[in-house]
């Protein structure tokens, strides 16, 4: 049998005929040979594509992660396009804030967003995971952003304060479930302009974050934005957009866009305009709501909606 398969593999390749290859892939799991059915996924997939296989391999080093050529958009088929053009445009080089927000010409505007704000969502666990040292329940006891806006917490029966980083949990929780939920975004190709509307209130919570990081554990702040430019990003975002009112947006665009200059005066190949090597990254690491205020000094934000349930 092996003289058949390595036959059947080079007919396949010559060919590149989709049906070829899976009569081989059946072949294959018929002979139970996980070693060739391996080379023959991968092999398939290439072919069937552009010749470049976009997978990370088991066992692969961090160096050799997302080593592959960029795709065009247009070329991409998986109903997941939308955020791999994403994903790859932010590995390119992540201080081009500018790029990566560019929509496609043929891209639904509510699919762009919906998929921007799952990825800010996903990247703002690395965030979390970095507060979690020194943003503890015993030293920041509420959802605060300086000593003027006091947040509360939308996951319990009924709004209240709890721990920052426990706001933050809950509200990156809160987030991916509803931009899971198959009730409001059953599809990732078309969404109703009537799902579209709760991405503001996603939006104004997440923010919180950020403006929490910055006016308390700036260090930490410093640190993540330098590398990822993701507030900066997030804030050019919702403008955007109009996913939330300047009102709303509580960190200095001038201190956002400091850190991104003297990143990229650090980083010569992450400057605009530059291509970054493969790999180089793999080795580093619609409606606008306001929030109710207070008659004091400080304003409680508790805005609750159904998107927040």
């Amino acid at each position: 049998f092996c003289q058949f398969e390595v036959k059947l593999m080079h007919f396949a390749e010559k060919q590149r005929n989709r049906f070829v290859w899976v009569a081989w892939f059946e072949t294959l799991t018929l002979l139970g040979d996980e070693r060739w059915m391996l080379k023959a996924n991968d092999t398939m997939a290439a072919a069937l594509t552009d010749g470049n296989l976009r997978r990370n391999r088991p066992g692969c080093k961090a160096k050799e992660f997302y080593n592959w050529p960029d795709q065009d958009i247009e070329k991409m088929e998986s109903t997941l396009s939308v955020q791999q053009f994403i994903q790859q445009s932010i590995r390119r080089n992540p201080l081009d804030v500018d790029t990566i927000l560019d929509i496609p010409p043929s891209q639904d505007t509510g699919v762009w967003k919906y998929e921007h704000l799952r990825q800010f969502c996903m990247d703002l666990n690395d965030l979390t995971v970095l507060l979690q040292e020194e943003c503890l329940p015993a030293t920041c006891t509420k959802m605060m952003a300086t000593d003027d806006w006091v947040f509360l917490c939308a996951a319990h029966k009924q709004p209240k304060e709890c721990p920052a980083i426990d706001y933050t949990r809950h509200t990156l929780d809160g987030a991916a479930s509803l931009l899971n939920s198959s009730k409001y975004f059953p599809s990732r190709v078309t969404i109703k302009d009537s799902a579209v509307a709760k991405l503001g209130s996603i939006c104004r919570r997440v923010y919180r974050i950020f403006a929490h990081a910055f006016f308390h554990h700036r260090e930490v702040f410093d640190q993540f934005e330098s590398s990822t430019a993701l507030c900066l990003r997030f804030t050019r975002f919702v403008k955007l957009y109009q996913l939330m009112t300047e009102d709303c947006l509580l960190v200095p665009m001038a201190d956002l866009e400091s850190l991104m200059q003297q990143s990229m005066a650090k980083s010569p190949q992450f400057r605009l305009g530059a291509a970054t090597p493969v790999g180089e990254l793999a080795d580093s690491n619609t409606g606008a709501g306001d929030d109710g205020e207070g008659d004091g000094a400080s304003a409680v934000a508790g805005d609750v909606d159904e998107t927040d349930m």
